[in-house]
């Protein structure tokens, strides 16, 4: 094995010996007949020009070699860029100042915009036309050391590729990929239009800046469409623009898909069009959009149509107001008339100028073309008006790129021998000139243009990024006109490298001089929070109203802010607004309202005392047993007046009064009523024979009772004021809304249980008592009056607890000085009316007759 191999790389190295020793040759195995136009210098520089668009239908059998078909469809915007080429390397030759004792020539190929078509004149260009060379010739340096070209990105990949491993450098005026910045794959590729690095980046700004957040993109079935697509939606990610579809036009232009494309467009909600597409594309598509009248979309173009006559004058109705990047427009000296002024000369001798004028005025030169392909002959008078619409801007790609060559060249020839760039300081070679050697120089060059621009590559092989904005006009003719309305220059770095005059802008869609709005749902006003649709994006929502307490002060905020402590939403949930201290206090109506019924039962039952007292010899208040009448009033009175504790700002010292006075005062009040009811039962067992009981319930044993039955709520009160007395406290939030309710909170619920337990307890006992008590026979028995003020006092103390639990704010303090008031009136009234009845109004009743009337 190893004794093979050597044998097979000895011959690998003698092969070209034996080659060059028999002298062999090379031949051309085909040649590319799309059509080219050739100049001789001392330098041949390469063009590749999508003169037509429509290439020659490619043979699928493999069978034998067949001749190449003609190209179809010419198209004079790129036979300009053509003729640019030509006009700048006739200007450089004239220049006295640059590359003045070298000749520059040219050999330029209609491309037909198809990649095998690209790549055969490409290789035509470098191979030479020759049919046969000698060995020695074809191991030289090409003819063609550096190539103008391709239009196309796709194109240029292909090219560039292929022509890479050979060291050719390619100049490209409008293929726009950002992918063929990538050094690795395209060593040997520079151009002389932006990245679309950049243009997705203007885009994205523009899109961000009008507040389209929903639109719609069409892309071209190609390196241009799928990876500026790409490079649109990664710049768009995080700035609140969302894509509603993307279509893709396909390079077959099949009638159904178009007609697809355009109806998904009418249906979406996106008013706004972001195209990505090579001309040829989108004027299939445009004509499709005409045709359908869609008249209510803003159209965004990229620098690949924008500023094409063509399609401008589809239909100023659907197209007028289209904004667009357009690359720097420049007035080149000159290049307007040149455009418009074709030789005689030129017209005879080349077959690609024939063809092209032979499309565009439909005549033919003879044996241009195929007899009866076209009309009369031509007059060769023809003259090619320039329209005013015209925007030179891919021309001046094209100006640049042969400026590049031109500076480089000459960079070339300044060089010092042993100062070169090369091995031991060598300079590089000029007859002829490797292509090799001339790409470093190409890659180092700096210049500046006649015009005062100053061109030169960055390290990927790209210039400064900078666009115009293009915004197409209605004019005076019904034509559209093309409008500089901004401009997109990165090199101001952010925040300053894009400028749109919106007063000059027309907007398309119909909108006129308003904004067009673009989104899939309406902005959400401040008091509200966006909330994502379910399976949509983000930019789909719905507007939720903020929940109380929490505010959104800003146009589509994401979130509700929750207000600060003792802060409260107002009613649009738009600010924050101080929460309203809330008390029963004295000067709201519910406080005068209680303040006023317990100050007037207090009076009451001070004029009740009043009376006791004026008449305490009468009959019958001396059979009511007159010391407790005395002492209940007073403990009423109390029970009255504890009630104006409960009203006002609450106070710790507050707090702590109104629960203690509260329940001591109703344990006095419920104690006299207990011996009083105790009092009525023995006195009537006492009249049985022998009875004695009346002895241990006399003045002393009553009184005494009253106080262990006080004693016992005044040790509850100090334990609990003690352990956990009431304080005042603050509730906020929830139902109470924009409130703070400022309360005493009862410390220990155990205490206040007990107090209201102990109270119960003995209401409780005294209507059992009074009950069993009612139906006594003297005048002067109270039990039955008893009863009736124990059930009142009963019925208002149990409809409390829920009441007093259910209430809010406020409303809980009112229930429990309501059931205070109630419950004090109930036993003033029902023991004491029919008393003061008597004693005030039928004074004859009132003896001692008739109290002991059986």
């Amino acid at each position: 094995m190893a004794g093979d191999a050597w044998v097979w790389m000895l011959g690998l190295l003698a092969g070209p010996v034996w080659v060059r020793s028999l002298g062999l040759s090379c031949a051309l195995q085909s040649r590319f007949t799309s059509g080219s136009l050739y100049k001789e210098g001392d330098v041949i520089i390469g063009g590749l020009f999508p003169v037509h668009f429509g290439g020659p239908e490619p043979d699928h059998t493999f069978t034998q070699r067949v001749q190449s078909g003609r190209c179809q469809s010419a198209d004079l915007r790129s036979f300009g860029w053509l003729q640019t080429m030509i006009f700048t390397v006739e200007e450089i030759n004239r220049d006295p100042a640059l590359l003045p004792n070298l000749t520059l020539g040219y050999l330029a190929a209609d491309t037909c915009l198809t990649e095998g078509s690209t790549l055969s004149a490409a290789l035509s260009l470098v191979a030479g036309q020759e049919e046969t060379v000698s060995w020695e010739q074809c191991a030289e340096a090409p003819t063609v050391p550096v190539i103008i070209g391709d239009a196309r990105s796709s194109a240029s990949i292909v090219v560039a590729e292929t022509l890479g491993v050979f060291g050719i450098p390619m100049v490209s005026y409008f293929a726009s990929c950002a992918c063929l910045s990538d050094r690795t794959r395209y060593p040997t590729f520079l151009r002389t239009v932006p990245s679309d690095a950049f243009q997705a980046k203007a885009m994205a700004r523009l899109l961000s800046s009008m507040g389209w957040s929903w639109v719609g993109v069409i892309s071209g079935d190609d390196a241009y469409g799928k990876i500026g697509v790409q490079l649109l939606l990664q710049e768009l990610e995080g700035s609140g623009v969302c894509v509603d579809y993307i279509e893709v036009i396909p390079k077959s232009f099949a009638a159904n898909r178009i007609r697809r494309i355009v109806e998904r467009i009418q249906s979406s909600k996106a008013r706004v069009v972001v195209t990505f597409a090579i001309s040829p594309d989108m004027e299939v598509l445009l004509r499709e959009v005409v045709k359908q009248n869609v008249t209510d979309r803003q159209w965004i173009a990229t620098e690949a149509w924008s500023t094409s006559s063509q399609h401008s004058a589809l239909s100023a109705t659907s197209l007028a107001g289209t904004i667009g990047f357009a690359l720097r427009r420049v007035d080149i000296q000159g290049l307007g008339s040149y455009l418009t002024q074709l030789s005689p000369d030129m017209y005879l001798k080349e077959p690609l100028v024939q063809n092209v004028l032979e499309e565009l005025f439909g005549c033919r030169f003879v044996g241009g073309t195929e007899p009866g392909s076209l009309g009369s002959l031509c007059s060769g008078l023809e003259n090619l008006e320039e329209p005013k619409e015209t925007y030179f801007d891919i021309n001046y790609n094209v100006y640049k790129a042969v400026y590049a060559i031109a500076n480089a060249i000459q960079d070339m020839l300044n060089c010092q021998p042993g100062q070169g760039p090369f091995g031991n300081g060598e300079c590089p070679d000029m007859k002829p000139i490797r292509p090799k050697q001339l790409l470093y120089y190409l890659k180092a060059v700096r210049f500046t243009t006649p015009v005062g621009e100053l061109v030169y590559f960055d390290e990927n092989g790209d210039p400064s990024a900078s666009y115009d904005i293009i915004n197409w006009h209605m004019g005076a003719e019904g034509k559209v006109e093309f409008a500089q309305v901004g401009q997109f220059d990165a090199a101001r770095g952010p925040g300053q490298d894009f400028q749109l005059d919106l007063s000059k802008v027309v907007w398309g869609g119909g909108w006129g001089d308003e904004v067009p709005v673009s989104v899939c749902s309406e902005s959400c006003p401040p008091g509200t929070r966006k909330a994502v649709q379910k399976g949509k994006p983000v930019c789909c929502y719905d507007c939720i109203p903020c929940a109380t307490g929490e505010i959104s002060n800003a146009t589509d905020s994401t979130t509700c802010t929750k207000c600060p402590e003792r802060f409260w939403s107002n009613s649009g949930r738009t600010e924050c607004i101080p929460m309203l201290v809330e008390f029963l206090s004295f000067e709201d109506n519910m406080g005068i309202i209680l303040s006023a019924l317990s100050v007037a039962g207090a009076v009451l039952t001070t004029s009740v005392l009043g009376a006791f007292f004026h008449h305490r010899d009468t009959p019958l208040v001396r059979a009511n047993n007159s010391e407790l009448s005395f002492l209940l009033l007073l403990s009423l009175t109390l029970c009255f007046l504890c009630a104006l504790a409960f009203i006002g700002r609450p106070a710790p010292w507050s707090c702590m009064l109104r629960h203690t006075l509260f329940g001591i005062s109703f344990v006095v009040c419920l104690a006299c009523v207990l011996s009083k009811t105790v009092v009525v039962l023995i006195a009537f067992r006492a009249t049985l024979p022998g009875s004695n009981i009346m002895r241990y319930f006399g003045p002393v044993q009553q009184r005494a009772g009253i106080f262990i039955c006080t004693l016992v709520q005044v040790g509850i009160c100090v334990l609990w004021l003690v352990l956990a007395p009431p304080l005042p406290t603050e509730s906020a939030g929830g139902e109470l809304g924009a409130r703070v309710v400022l309360l005493c909170a009862v410390g220990s619920v155990v205490g206040f249980s007990l107090v209201l337990g102990y109270i119960g307890l003995l209401a409780a006992i005294c209507f059992l008592l009074a009950f069993f008590a009612r139906k006594l026979p003297d005048n002067f028995n109270e039990a039955k009056f008893i009863t009736f003020s124990m059930l009142i006092f009963c019925a208002v103390w149990i409809a409390f607890v829920p009441a007093y639990v259910s209430s809010p704010g406020k409303y809980t303090v009112a229930v429990e000085v309501f059931a205070i008031l109630a419950s004090s009136y109930g036993l003033l009234l029902c023991i004491f009316a029919p008393k003061c009845y008597i004693i005030l109004l039928r004074p004859e009743r009132n003896t001692k007759k008739n109290m002991m009337a059986k």
